[in-house]
């Protein structure tokens, strides 16, 4: 692969669509202020922006080559200015493929190439090519022979490269207990916010009034409707991400392929692995199911939901150990046998859940005093959370690995050894100090450069025991 190629034609329409987006808003405010006595003007305008855009991607995907050569990726790229880089062959740390629904259409395939410094995105992500030259591509950069190749290989030997494949029951739980609806209706909330301004004033006038028309009933029968068919939305959006999710292990690295309508392959170098988190979500735990997440050092942060990697979105806790001594057996740890947090600890755990909602019973006493009882149940919510938060809190030492346990909303269960941590410090204010309580915080390496876990007031002994063994005094 030493002679220079180009990305399959297709990229032209990818970067059109993909700067036709980024400029979509403007031509819709123009359309606005220009759809009267200017309007010629504005079909003109976009005429010629619409020749330029397709102009730009035209010769944007024309200028855009690349080639294998002395032991180095070389891409070079650039309409006006003329860019070229360098990827060597050792730095490279995982090649991710990525099939969407056109990709699929055309059997071709989207490249992306990450190095440990790759930061917020991939080193060199390659659009578009057909799907035996990304085959090709991946074996000659990871120097895999192609009858050892993942790639999108379904006849796998089961003994040599043990793999693991969700099913259809499980996905449907995990899409019901995904906990989707508030992270849709905020993307509802900021689409909404970015078109309101074009929304006539006269529709909010004619919704205002037909919903003061509706019985309570109505409008409470409506609600639960639409927060229904948003919880549907969050069961899809989980089946289609996370469809035929499959994990493999092939020497030093795992495989992971999923997608129904964008097939993902992606790849985790085992040496990049941090540390492995076992999440607990609050819908999740009373039902015995949690999933499983890799932090990884460096390359982008595409992979994972946030901002981690998931190695199987769900699975009965009863199973963790087991799947983990197939595919990482050295990360089986004693979860079930944590130091726990002392129980003066207790209040000051129901105090910091309880504070925020004191301020807002406050406040809805003072300006809705007939919704007040709103508030106090969510007082009494918050502080069983501040309770679960106190009785999951704790840690274990056995020998270089070192188990942690805490919980925000969920309830999240860390593995990490001790070459994996980069710092260790002590947290302590006053009246922890008089109490004798500590609180402990270790860093490690992470996408986002650093992910920081902390397990607040623990014994002051025990954590100077947590010093001793990061510092091997």
């Amino acid at each position: 692969m030493f002679e220079e190629k180009r990305l399959h034609p297709a990229v032209i329409f990818f970067n059109f669509i993909k700067t036709l987006k980024e400029a979509i808003f403007p031509i819709g405010a123009g359309f606005f202020a220009l759809r009267n006595e200017a309007f010629i003007y504005f079909i003109l305008a976009s005429a010629v922006l619409l020749i330029g855009l397709i102009t730009f991607s035209i010769l944007s995907w024309y200028r855009y080559t690349y080639r294998i050569e002395d032991e180095e990726l070389r891409i070079e790229y650039g309409v006006l200015v003329r860019k070229k880089r360098y990827i060597p062959k050792n730095r490279i740390q995982s090649i991710d493929l990525t099939e969407g629904i056109i990709h699929r259409l055309f059997k071709l395939v989207s490249v992306k190439i990450e190095t440990a410094g790759s930061g917020t995105g991939a080193e060199a992500a390659l659009k578009a090519v057909k799907l035996t030259e990304g085959k090709q591509l991946r074996e000659e950069l990871k120097e895999i022979p192609e009858q050892k190749s993942m790639l999108f290989d379904e006849q796998t030997d089961n003994i040599r490269k043990p793999s693991a494949k969700i099913e259809f029951k499980q996905l449907f739980l995990a899409g019901t207990t995904s906990g989707s609806i508030g992270i849709i209706l905020a993307i509802l909330a900021f689409l909404f916010s970015e078109i309101e301004q074009f929304i006539p004033d006269a529709f909010y006038d004619n919704t205002y009034q037909m919903i003061i028309k509706l019985s309570i009933t109505v409008i409470i029968l409506l609600a639960i409707a639409i927060l229904v068919l948003i919880w549907l939305l969050g069961i899809a959006g989980t089946m289609i991400k996370y469809g035929n999710f499959t994990i493999t292990r092939n020497n030093d690295e795992l495989f992971i392929t999923r997608g129904l309508l964008e097939k993902k392959q992606l790849t985790i170098p085992l040496k990049r692995i941090q540390a492995i988190g076992i999440d607990e979500s609050i819908l999740r735990q009373p039902l015995g199911y949690a999933s499983i997440y890799a932090e990884v050092a460096g390359g982008s942060l595409e992979k994972g939901e946030d901002f981690s990697s998931v190695l199987f979105p769900i699975i009965k806790t009863s199973k963790i150990d087991a799947f983990l001594q197939k595919f990482l057996p050295e990360y089986i740890s004693n979860r079930d046998d944590l130091v726990e947090l002392p129980k003066r600890a207790k209040k000051f755990y129901l105090l910091r859940s309880m504070y925020p909602i004191i301020l807002l019973i406050a406040g809805v006493v003072y300006f809705w005093p007939q919704f007040s009882w709103i508030p106090f149940i969510l007082l009494i919510a918050s502080m069983y959370l501040g309770f679960l938060r106190f009785k999951d809190g704790g840690f274990c030492i056995d020998d270089e690995q070192l188990t942690i346990r805490y919980r925000r909303l969920n309830r999240k269960t860390v593995v990490v050894f001790h070459k994996r941590v980069q710092s260790f410090e002590i947290s302590q204010h006053k009246i922890q100090k008089e109490q004798k309580l500590a609180t402990p915080i270790l860093s490690i390496v992470s996408d986002l450069g650093g992910r920081h876990y902390r397990v607040k007031d623990l014994e002051i002994e025990d954590v100077n025991r947590l010093a001793d063994w990061y510092s091997y005094r």
